[in-house]
């Protein structure tokens, strides 16, 4: 099963069947939902070996906290997508497993903002995230992928795009609910 086989609905009820302690249901979801979630954590973490970590203990806490999902706050993609996000952020917030290399190997590594552009450009043109985003000014939409797409934080996204943080803040801020209002 890949994510295309499982609509948002689907995914949805299949959270509602974690909650009650349905294990078939965490497989299923696993199934359609992990290979998305290796990606997004892949991303922000940058090495394949700890995004699956991620993405294990991701589901741990999906597991977990199935009954804490409030699908009038939000749809379960996105919820589960924060708890990946969230654990990535996490694990290089530890940097016990992290691995620090010299300027240029990190030049090697790839910029981020290219990871960034490079996940808005994949998305279909039709698709609503998509047409959502091309709505938003070109500040708030940078803003919002790098930290969202890549895991930058605040400060580095300032620092990246030379704005002062409360600029940043505001317009992610901004830019989130111009996102939820569109895709609502």
């Amino acid at each position: 099963m890949t994510i295309q086989d499982i609509s948002e609905d689907a995914t949805d009820h299949l959270l509602a069947q974690i909650s009650n302690g349905d294990r078939d249901a965490l497989e299923a979801l696993f199934r359609a939902e992990a290979g998305r979630m290796v990606a997004i954590a892949r991303r922000i973490v940058r090495r394949s070996d700890l995004a699956e970590e991620v993405v294990q203990e991701a589901f741990v806490l999906i597991w977990q906290r199935a009954s804490q999902f409030d699908s009038g706050r939000g749809r379960a993609r996105a919820w589960m997508t924060r708890i990946v996000r969230n654990r990535a952020l996490n694990l290089i917030r530890d940097g016990s497993r992290m691995d620090f290399h010299d300027g240029a190997t990190l030049e090697a590594i790839g910029d981020r903002e290219q990871d960034a552009s490079h996940a808005y450009a994949a998305l279909p043109e039709r698709h609503a995230l998509k047409v959502c985003l091309d709505q938003l000014e070109t500040g708030k939409r940078r803003s919002i992928l790098l930290c969202y797409v890549t895991g930058m934080s605040h400060g580095e996204v300032a620092e990246k795009l030379g704005a002062p943080l409360g600029t940043i803040k505001a317009w992610i801020r901004r830019g989130m609910a111009s996102l939820r209002e569109c895709l609502g």
